[in-house]
């Protein structure tokens, strides 16, 4: 069976959306704060896939890209990228800064604080 594409497990939310999404969202979401001219961010973005796709059940990921929506990024006081803020029911619970660009790292950074 030919490999078909399968939906991307990391969404972008926007301005716009980052309410209805993230905010009013139930149960545990995770907030990657990135920039596409950011080495490190496109080094963590298919490991944050796989990440995705392994907690989907549990866990919804999203991505806000700081170069687009910068009132967002000065909202929750991002200093650089990449920057993983989790939201508990619509509450900041967590944020980790610069993770080691490894599946185990990122898996860690997106599950602990909802352990």
């Amino acid at each position: 069976m030919p490999d078909t594409p399968s939906k991307e497990s990391v969404r972008t939310v926007t301005a716009s959306t980052f309410n209805s999404l993230v905010l009013e969202g139930k149960g545990p979401i995770v907030v990657e704060f990135m920039s596409y001219g950011c080495s490190h961010c496109r080094t963590i973005a298919p490991l944050l896939e796989q990440v995705a796709k392994m907690v989907e059940s549990k866990e919804q990921i999203f991505m806000v890209n700081v170069a687009v929506d910068q009132e967002l990024a000065e909202q929750y006081e991002i200093q650089g990228t990449p920057t993983f803020i989790m939201f508990l029911n619509g509450q900041g619970i967590g944020m980790v800064e610069g993770l080691q660009p490894d599946l185990s790292s990122v898996l860690a950074a997106v599950t602990q604080p909802f352990e």
